[in-house]
């Protein structure tokens, strides 16, 4: 359809643009799950509610809720005592909220039920005698919470395949692996290929843990680039599931940018540009989605295509507190 912006100097003379609009994109259901805990939790508490790390990986999003009363922080010592605290969609160490519990503080856990499963699973692991190999980006929160609920010394954590090749366990040692759910999943099957490989007897889980939103988006970035000139992904710098839609957009051999608002486009990245494919994270509103539709019919006409390559229909319970 045509985007309904009046013609411009700037427009005036120039091909239209055609958007090739990615589905699906943008918020998943444990997205979805822990901005409404937030939400419902400033409801029902009354303002401050504290949310220690990012509640999920969007400025925009942290910058709305802030603007509603909650307050972010990085580590539970900055919560004071009375007030309630929120636990981020990326999950957190066991001892945190064993911490919170210790001194009396009301908590309410968003960590997207998927990655809770992985959590799940590890404990499983351990119980049954196995020593895990995590597949997963260090320092990312969601690999520091899964470490956290297991005993340390129990969990290596590799990155790549070279990776892969330094580990040192004897052949008889009893292993499994888990993954991040935010990966590449090209990459990450390229990784476990190779530790089953090496390790024939490595237990794994019976589905992957790559989430379902993870694996769409970047199954709907396969559609899209090949066709166009440009991909943008409206994601932040320290999102894993966005920094890997750009990666597929470049693997398909197509120019492709991270951009958090609309405001970061450059008018020169469309020289030359007939066909601009345009995805969202998981973090990412669809309202960033309109905003960078109207910053590009800022420059010249827009023909918007959307290409579906799933239908998504997940939805997560809420905390039994706010159910």
């Amino acid at each position: 359809m045509n985007a309904p912006f009046p013609q411009t100097a700037s427009r005036a003379g120039r091909l239209p643009l055609t958007v090739l609009i990615a589905a699906p994109r943008g918020f998943c259901a444990g997205v979805d799950r822990a901005i409404e805990i937030v939400e419902r939790a400033l409801v029902l508490y009354g303002a401050p509610v504290y949310v220690r790390h990012e509640i999920v990986h969007n400025r925009y999003v942290v910058d709305n809720l802030k603007a509603k009363g909650a307050i972010f922080v990085e580590e539970l010592d900055e919560v004071p005592d009375g007030v309630p605290v929120v636990f981020s969609a990326h999950g957190v160490p066991k001892a945190i909220p064993a911490r919170a519990e210790q001194r009396g503080l009301e908590y309410l856990d968003a960590t997207c039920p998927l990655v809770s499963k992985v959590h799940r699973q590890a404990e499983r692991q351990i119980e049954a005698g196995r020593h895990i190999v995590f597949v997963g980006h260090a320092g990312h929160p969601e690999v520091i919470g899964t470490f956290g609920q297991v005993p340390e010394g129990n969990m290596t954590l590799i990155e790549t395949v070279d990776d892969v090749a330094k580990l040192d366990f004897p052949a008889d040692t009893p292993l499994a692996y888990l993954t991040q759910t935010t990966l590449s999943v090209d990459d990450t099957a390229r990784v476990i290929g190779a530790l089953r490989e090496r390790y024939p007897d490595i237990a794994g889980p019976k589905a992957e843990d790559i989430c379902y939103a993870t694996s769409n988006r970047q199954a709907a970035v396969k559609q899209i680039a090949p066709g166009s000139d440009l991909v943008l992904v409206i994601g932040a710098p320290n999102s894993s599931n966005s920094l890997r839609l750009v990666e597929v957009a470049e693997r398909c051999g197509t120019n492709a940018r991270l951009i958090q608002r609309a405001t970061d486009i450059q008018e020169e990245w469309l020289e030359g540009v007939g066909t601009v494919g345009l995805t969202a994270g998981a973090s990412a509103p669809e309202t960033l989605v309109r905003e960078v539709i109207a910053r590009l019919g800022e420059w010249r006409e827009v023909e918007e295509h959307t290409i579906v390559s799933a239908e998504e229909k997940m939805i997560f319970k809420l905390p039994r507190q706010l159910s």
